[in-house]
């Protein structure tokens, strides 16, 4: 047969390529039904088929009918293919595609020893999950080979002295590896899937060769790019009921745009081009797919809209013909349109509400199409505004669906040793229970997290949470709560118990997973339903389940592994496995990614995300070949995925009813419209369209006003006025200064009895440096209250050593903190000696009180000095370390710092306990920073009995004034003298009365 004899047709991009195809094969099988089952359709994919089987019915009004076998050309089984006896090739001696896990954990392990190899080191450790990224990196190069029927002995032709070293080591790893590791895989009993594929086309092409089927044979949608699909498709077009569909091939253009077009790898018709090519036919050769629709339109003649998208994407060396171009008909414009929105979420918001509004008209539909999965998945989200469910061809992906997540989250909590970020992650998910009700679970893991997992972290296990319980007096918790924690902790080291008894050491991967599997249906049981039914219903569960399934039955293709890697490990293997939903979602609404979207048609089309990086997709970095050695390799180069892109790109701009969308901004940036964007408006411009693209009537305006918050109300500052018999009757000297400037932060703190929570498992902080070396100085105080001793500043050191502990491991207090307490030692002990013959003797940490008479009754004030010293002539000088920030003299004298006024007052009313009552000399600041100084005295000694007095008459006014049930507890009365921090600023919504000076 001539190679012109083949049977090769094309649809146009502006006809809907499923309703075309299955509008024809109805057409001529009308007078004989059952013909049409005779027919087989190969498919660029399922979906392609699944799409193919809705048009059939749609186009019939859902009469019953007998639809045509239809294979998807990407499988890789003969099922898929439909090979029941294929000649030169045994099926039942085929050896089955590898499965992805046993796969890259080979490669992974592959990989491993040879790093290990290449170091020489024995205690180089690869991580695994970083080994399996690479893994997967590498299971895409061999793709890549093997799809374009290469030979690795290719690689000998790469001259490594031309090569960076990095490169060269690359490149001798993949000379290596390539040499034995086919002989590995067929020693597995596997083929690599792209082996297994190709041999399957392969008996295809040598089957129809020899024996042509009885049937019909149609092959459509495919572009040919595989090169064992296009030998395929070269024999179904000379089967004598054969016949190749092709999407969108431009027939229209002249042979100087043609030619050019061909060596074009970033045009949308090079990919049909080298086809034709490889078919030995022309453009001339390849008829239309009539139906109904297409017959009475002339042959020669492109539709306005697809004349515009031929000009857009006329090839770099024949745009000179953009000069001489005339205005586009009206219709090529009708239905098209262009919004450009000003970041990301406002795109989404707008595409939705299209989306949204297209259901108001019966039977429309509406897709968006766009390879952008952070906009699919926030398109997908605005639409639950309606609580529509939309259908994303691109599914989700196995480890964000809940079991999922939830498994990860129990081999986390194990890694961490029920650290307490893990702990609670694991805790607050929906089917953790551990034989609870799960209301249960999870008010006991609220108590847990409020009352023992904040501030330091615990020691690592149940063993450091019993540790912290027991710690806890009678008054932090009453019995039963103790009772419930103790049950609680038994319930899980039970339950985890397969787990814990593997230890750190390395352990079998299918021992690992065996344990996790037991591990998590013991804490997913609840009081009611046992554990495995929880974790594994539904489809999420059920693709869990064959994930874990193959897991296990690949488990030894990757060697022992430390259990503390296996939560990275498992989320990269999760990664790789998706699960599209089959029910449940709206059946007028669709995302489709560019491959699913040139099969198929919506009455509203959106393109979305049309911004560079996007359309086209940047080429992903190769690590194993750089761009020069695939092009001596003999691999495609990336530009050609840029054509099909563009081929997509194309395909979806035809449609009746088109909307474009792009963000300006992205993560903040600036961005760049597609290059076909681009194209497309400056060819209009060129074509006299001043304004280019239409843009369609008020979307952004709609979407803007459905998110602006309605008009601001004016916003006052909190004012709450609480009975007398709740306000406090006893506050220390330090909350007094707080009374003063935020009287809300005593309303929050002492009547509603509101506290910060510290945060899980934190670092010592600025306020933990405060407690520790004031814990350090009044305890060599205490040691040492009259004469230093010889080695003071050892003696200080090592009183320092012994508080800090453990936190002395901590890098960061290491470091820092405890080379600068080293000098605040030093400065304390210079001026400490200066200052002992002065002194008569010295009181730390010492508790005092007065009682104040009130109109509301008595009211008590406390303090606790950090450091009272007698001097010699009797009188007293109060001192307060501060490792943060000192008042001024001022703040003091005006009453906004009345700490050491009131402690004055306290001590010169014998307040404090072990102290007699004197006049009190001086106050004073030791500002202890470790820095240059290290240390630094501030003292006020004028005036001090006025001084005193002042403070404690300010205070009685002010307890008097609170004592008035009308006075108001205000946050912040006086911003010019707001506190310096703040715990209920959130609570007091500062920013929203304040115009921003709380900031």
């Amino acid at each position: 047969m001539a190679d012109s004899d083949l049977s090769i047709f094309t649809i146009a991009a502006d006809h809907s390529f499923v309703d075309s195809l299955a509008a024809r094969l109805l057409a001529e099988t009308d007078d004989d039904p059952l013909r049409l089952a005779d027919t087989t359709l190969l498919l660029p994919t399922r979906r392609a088929c699944r799409a193919l089987s809705e048009a059939f019915l749609r186009l019939r009004d859902g009469e019953p009918l007998v639809l045509p076998a239809m294979r998807a050309l990407g499988d890789t089984d003969e099922e898929g293919l439909a090979l029941e006896e294929a000649p030169g090739l045994d099926l039942a001696e085929l050896p089955p595609a590898m499965p992805d896990s046993r796969r890259v954990m080979a490669l992974a392990e592959r990989i491993i020893k040879y790093r290990a190899d290449l170091l020489d080191t024995p205690e180089y450790v690869s991580l695994p999950e970083q080994s399996l990224l690479l893994a997967a990196e590498l299971a895409r190069f061999l793709d890549q080979v093997q799809t374009e029927r290469l030979s690795f002995a290719g690689l000998d032709a790469l001259v490594p002295d031309e090569l960076a070293i990095h490169w060269q080591e690359t490149l001798a790893f993949l000379r290596e590896f390539t040499e034995y590791w086919p002989d590995e895989v067929e020693e597995m009993g596997f083929l690599e899937p792209v082996m297994r594929r190709n041999r399957l086309l392969e008996a295809k092409v040598r089957q129809w060769k020899q024996q042509p089927p009885a049937g019909d044979i149609v092959a459509a949608g495919s572009t040919g790019s595989i090169p064992a699909t296009a030998d395929l498709l070269k024999v179904i077009a000379g089967l004598p009921r054969g016949r190749v569909v092709l999407p969108g091939l431009d027939i229209h253009s002249d042979d100087e745009n043609w030619k050019a077009i061909e060596d074009d790898p970033t045009h949308p018709q090079f990919a049909m081009a080298q086809l034709l090519r490889r078919f030995g036919v022309s453009r001339s050769d390849v008829r239309r797919w009539e139906t109904r629709d297409t017959v009475q339109k002339p042959v020669n003649k492109a539709s306005p809209r697809a004349r515009l998208i031929l000009e857009a994407m006329r090839p770099a060396r024949t745009t000179t013909a953009w000069q001489s171009l005339k205005g586009f008909e009206t219709a090529s414009l009708e239905g098209l349109s262009l919004l450009e929105c000003a970041n990301e979420t406002e795109e989404a918001g707008v595409i939705a509400l299209i989306l949204r509004s297209g259901l108001e008209t019966e039977g429309k539909t509406g897709a968006l199409v766009t390879g952008d999965r952070r906009l699919a998945r926030r398109v997908a989200a605005a639409l639950k505004r309606w609580n529509i469910e939309i259908d994303d061809s691109a599914g989700v992906p196995l480890s964000e669906t809940p079991p999922a997540v939830f498994m990860r989250l129990v081999a986390e909590m194990i890694a961490e040793g029920f650290g307490p970020v893990a702990l609670l992650g694991f805790g607050k998910h929906p089917l953790a229970a551990a034989g609870y009700e799960p209301a249960r679970f999870r008010s006991l893991m609220r108590a847990l997290d409020k009352n023992l997992l904040r501030g330091p972290r615990p020691a690592p296990g149940i063993a450091g949470l019993r540790a912290v319980l027991a710690g806890r007096d009678g008054k932090a918790l009453s019995k039963s709560a103790k009772a419930d924690f103790v049950e609680l902790f038994d319930r899980l080291e039970h339950r985890t118990t397969a787990m814990l008894a593997l230890g750190d050491g390395e352990v079998s991967l299918s021992a690992l997973v065996d344990a996790h599997i037991e591990v998590c249906e013991a804490l997913a049981e609840s009081a009611g339903d046992p554990g495995a039914e929880r974790l594994w219903a539904g489809e999420n569960g059920e693709a869990l389940a064959l994930f874990f399934a193959d897991l296990r039955d690949s488990a030894d293709a990757f060697s022992d592994l430390a259990p503390a890697h296996y939560p990275a490990m498992l989320e990269v293997l999760l990664g790789r496995s998706v699960v599209r939903p089959r029910f449940g979602k709206h059946p007028r609404l669709n995302i489709w990614g560019p491959l699913e979207a040139r099969m198929q048609r919506a009455d509203c089309l959106i393109v979305g995300g049309l911004n560079e990086s996007n359309w086209p997709r940047d080429p992903a970095p190769d690590p194993w070949l750089s761009r020069p050695m695939r092009k001596s390799f003999g691999l495609p180069a990336p530009e050609q995925r840029i054509g099909l892109s563009a081929h997509d790109f194309t395909q979806a701009l035809a449609g009746p009813e088109v909307i474009l969308t792009r963000a300006r901004k992205a993560d903040g940036a600036p961005t760049v419209p597609t290059r076909w964007l681009s194209r497309l408006q400056s060819v209009l411009h060129a074509a006299g369209h001043a304004d280019g693209l239409a843009v369609p009537h008020r979307w952004i305006e709609w979407q803007r006003a459905l998110v602006r918050p309605g008009s601001p109300e004016p916003t006052l500052p909190p004012a709450p006025v609480p009975p007398l018999s709740a306000r406090p009757k006893q506050l220390s000297v330090t909350r007094i200064e707080t009374w003063m400037r935020d009287p809300y932060s005593i309303y929050a703190r002492h009547i509603l009895d509101l506290r910060k929570l510290d945060p899980l498992a934190a670092d010592p902080g600025s306020a933990e440096r405060g407690i520790i070396i004031h814990a350090a100085l009044d305890r060599f105080m205490r040691l040492h209250p009259e004469k230093l001793p010889s080695d003071a500043l050892s003696a200080l050191l090592a009183i320092g050593e012994g508080i800090f502990g453990e936190e002395l491991a901590r890098p960061a207090v290491g470091a820092f903190w405890w080379p600068r307490f080293r000098r605040i030692a030093e400065w304390f002990i210079d001026l400490e000696g200066r200052r002992r013959d002065g002194i008569q003797g010295s009181v730390t940490e010492s508790k005092g009180s007065i009682v104040l008479d009130t109109k509301a009754g008595p009211f008590e004030l406390t303090a606790l000095a950090d450091r009272i010293d007698r001097l010699n002539d009797g009188a007293l000088e109060v001192i307060d370390y501060k490792t943060g920030a000192v008042p001024s003299e001022k703040e003091v004298r005006l009453g906004f710092a009345p700490q050491l006024s009131l402690e004055a007052e306290i001590a010169e009313r014998s307040g404090f306990a072990g102290l007699d009552g004197a006049s009190v000399q001086a106050l004073s600041y030791w500002r202890l920073t470790g820095g240059d100084p290290a240390g630094e005295v501030k003292s006020i000694s004028k005036d001090m009995e006025a001084l005193a007095a002042e403070a404690l008459k300010g205070l009685q006014e002010l307890v008097d004034r609170f004592s008035d049930p009308g006075t108001a507890y205000a946050a912040i009365p006086a911003p010019a003298h707001r506190p310096r921090y703040n715990d209920y600023a959130h609570l007091e919504r500062i920013l929203e009365w304040s115009g921003g000076a709380g900031d």
